[in-house]
């Protein structure tokens, strides 16, 4: 086996004969199998999760007017819920909740014909989300919960206190926080009675799995490339904000959206 440089970014990787390249990919492909069977494993303990009961009425702005957390299911069973990134007065809503939402649309007819709804929701008013979600052409349900307590309820807004103090309450510990709204994903379960249980939520790196890209970028040479980044998705923009020229500032911190308010002195979103 010999070692090959291929750029100036990837250097000296091994280069191998078809032999040895064979051996090799199949002791991976054993650690891979190992991890399939791990993740079949957690995706059963994480369906026998206990559940809890929804108490509270939520109702929501929609498009079309209210909508309350039963009717956000449609018919389904099963509802899905995207905690985005977009606070009151925010400029747009977050790059890197907006690059998780890219991945979404596709899944809407499979998740439907499997009992399972998708909705996105963010405490911007209606109005803000809007005009945000035709600019990026997003075809998904997207309602606002600017009056009502589900953005604090499920842990995924900040108080300007809580900002201040840096220590809020996310992703099931007390931390700090680059922003005062945070993202995450709730599942909720409604029975034929219409009593709806929260089954699951998950925040942070937990939100990977949604990513398409991500899962792309994994199997390639490169990885995600973030390594060398301060801040992680410092490199991603918006869809339609991708210009000639892109380039990435390997320095650049994570900068709260523009009319966030207050940012906490420390924590990273990193989704």
């Amino acid at each position: 086996m010999t070692t090959l440089t291929t750029s100036t970014e990837v250097q000296e990787h091994a280069v191998a004969s078809p032999k040895e390249w064979i051996e090799s990919r199949k002791e991976l492909l054993k650690k891979e199998k190992e991890f399939s069977k791990l993740r079949d494993e957690l995706s059963r303990q994480r369906r026998e999760l206990p559940w809890e009961k929804v108490e509270k009425e939520y109702v929501f702005d929609g498009p079309n007017g209210k909508q309350t957390l039963a009717q956000l299911f449609n018919g389904k069973s099963q509802l899905i819920l995207y905690h985005f990134m977009f606070g009151p007065g925010w400029e747009q809503g977050c790059p890197s909740c907006s690059y998780l939402a890219d991945h979404f649309g596709g899944a809407l007819v499979h998740l439907a014909h499997r009992d399972a709804a998708l909705a996105v929701v963010s405490r911007a008013p209606m109005a803000e989300i809007d005009a945000f979600q035709k600019r990026m052409g997003w075809p998904f349900l997207w309602v606002s919960s600017f009056a009502n307590d589900f953005n604090r309820d499920y842990h995924v807004s900040f108080t300007k206190e809580e900002m201040t103090k840096c220590k809020v309450y996310y992703n099931y510990d007390v931390t700090g926080f680059g922003a005062e709204e945070g993202p995450g994903l709730s599942v909720f379960y409604k029975n034929a009675a219409g009593e709806i249980f929260h089954t699951y939520s998950t925040y942070g790196r937990g939100l990977d799995t949604l990513i398409g890209t991500y899962n792309f970028l994994d199997l390639t040479p490169k990885g995600r490339d973030e390594e060398n980044l301060v801040h992680s998705m410092a490199w991603v923009r918006h869809h339609d904000r991708y210009e000639d020229g892109y380039k990435v500032d390997a320095k650049a911190q994570y900068v709260a959206p523009k009319g966030s308010g207050t940012s906490c002195c420390s924590g990273e979103h990193k989704s």
